[in-house]
C-alpha cells in the first residue's frame, strides 16, 4: 500500500506564507489549463476521487482530504501524482469543529496558497424524522453544513488573495425532499442556501461560490443498487436522458469549469446535474395527453 503524505489536521499549526494571486493570459479552458492550488474534501472515492483525477495535471498542486488515512486515499493520491500533480494526502474528522480551520491552514502551508476549495465530504443516515435521534441530526448537519461553512470561513482570506472559488457538492435531495433519508435533505437544502449567501457576501471580493447538485449517480455508495440490473433499469427509465450519471464524465468536468477563469462571472448558482429528472415530474402523471414522440 502506498503511503500518502498524510497528516492529521492540527488546530495549533499555522503558516506565515502569503497567498499568491495568478495573473495569466485568458483563453479557453483546454488551452490554458492554469495550474491551481486546490483543497478537496471527500477525495478518497466516488465523486471526490473523480474530481481529484480530473484536476490532476502537471503543475497542479492538490491537497486531497479524507476523514481518515486509508488505502483508498493512498490510491487516489498515487493516481493524481502519476498524472503529474503535486499531491498532499490529508485527513481530518470534519465533524470536529476545530478540524476545518486547521485543514485549510495545513493545505495553505502545503500548497503555498489556495485558489479553490471543493467541499465534497458529506454523510447520510437513512431514517424517518419522527424517529431520528438528535445526535444523528447534529452529526449530519455538522458534516454537511457546518464543516463547509467553517472551511469557507477559514479559506476566505486565501481565496480573496487569489480571487479564487469555493464549490460545494450538494444534492438534488436538497432541491426536492427525499423522504426516509433523515436529515440528509434538510442539510443539503441548508448547504445550497449557505452557498447563495456566501456568494452574495463575497462577490465584491472577487470570490465565486457555487454548488453542484448530483442526481442519480454511480458511486461506491450506490454500486450495490446498480449491481441489480432490474433496479438499475427502473431508475434509468425515470431519467429523461435514460442513464445513470457518471462522476468522471458528468461532475468532475463541471467542477473544473466552475473553478477556472472561464467561469469568473458565475456565482451563487446551484447547478442541478440530474439528466432532467427533477424537471420531469409531469411526465409521470397518469392520464396526461401524450404526443407520439413522448
Amino acid at each position: 500500500m502506498l503511503a500518502s503524505t498524510a497528516f492529521t489536521a492540527d488546530p495549533t499549526r499555522s503558516c506565515a506564507r502569503s497567498s499568491r494571486a495568478h495573473c495569466e493570459p485568458r483563453g479557453s479552458l483546454l488551452e490554458r489549463r492554469r495550474p491551481m492550488r486546490i483543497l478537496l474534501t471527500g477525495a478518497s472515492r466516488g465523486i471526490g476521487r473523480a474530481i481529484a483525477e480530473r484536476l490532476a495535471r502537471p503543475g497542479a498542486r492538490l491537497a486531497l482530504c479524507a476523514s481518515a488515512p486509508s488505502a483508498e486515499l493512498d490510491e487516489t493520491v498515487a493516481v493524481a501524482r502519476k498524472a503529474g500533480a503535486e499531491v498532499h494526502g490529508l485527513s481530518a474528522d470534519l465533524s470536529d469543529p476545530a478540524s476545518p480551520t486547521a485543514l485549510v491552514e495545513q493545505a495553505f502551508c502545503a500548497l503555498g496558497g489556495v485558489d479553490a476549495v471543493v467541499s465534497n465530504a458529506g454523510i447520510a443516515r437513512p431514517g424517518l424524522l419522527a424517529e431520528m435521534a438528535e445526535d444523528d441530526w447534529n452529526r449530519i448537519f455538522s458534516v454537511n453544513v457546518r464543516s463547509p461553512w467553517l472551511l469557507a470561513r477559514a479559506a476566505y482570506k486565501h481565496l480573496t488573495a487569489s480571487k479564487g472559488a469555493f464549490i460545494a457538492v450538494a444534492s438534488m435531495s436538497g432541491v426536492e425532499p427525499y423522504a426516509g433519508v433523515g436529515a440528509y435533505s434538510p442539510s443539503k437544502a441548508a448547504l445550497i442556501m449557505l452557498v447563495r449567501q456566501l456568494a452574495l457576501e463575497w462577490a465584491g471580493d472577487g470570490v465565486r461560490v457555487n454548488a453542484v447538485s448530483p442526481g442519480l449517480f454511480l458511486s461506491a455508495m450506490t454500486a450495490p443498487i446498480y449491481a441489480d440490473a432490474e433496479k438499475k433499469a427502473a431508475r434509468e427509465a425515470l431519467v429523461p436522458m435514460h442513464r445513470i450519471g457518471d462522476p468522471v464524465h458528468d461532475i468532475a468536468g463541471l467542477v473544473e469549469f466552475l473553478i477556472s477563469d472561464d467561469a469568473t462571472y458565475i456565482t451563487g448558482q446551484n447547478i442541478l446535474v440530474d439528466g432532467g429528472l427533477l424537471g420531469s415530474i409531469q411526465k409521470h402523471i397518469a392520464g396526461r395527453p401524450k404526443s407520439g414522440s413522448l
